[in-house]
């Protein structure tokens, strides 16, 4: 028998792709952030998949994981610029 219902990676892909087709509509200055979402979607979700049941939670997860993490980075470069 098949599946009756999408696996959370299907939904995961499935989602960041809706992400990114949304990017394209943008503003032209906008787009990038989208287009890097969109790829951050799907950077750390394979490692929030069992943790996750819903999908959305997942790739919106992974995206902060992401967002974070190069906040970190910038802050880290900044301090070690000042210094």
């Amino acid at each position: 028998m098949g599946r009756t219902f999408p696996s959370i990676r299907q939904g995961v892909n499935s989602t960041a792709d809706r992400w990114a087709r949304s990017a394209r509509w943008l503003k032209r200055e906008d787009k990038k952030y989208g287009e890097q979402l969109a790829k951050m979607a799907k950077m750390y979700s394979s490692e929030t998949f069992d943790a996750c049941n819903d999908p959305l939670e997942a790739v919106v997860f992974s995206a902060l994981v992401g967002i974070l993490k190069r906040q970190d980075e910038l802050e880290e470069r900044m301090s070690k610029e000042n210094s």
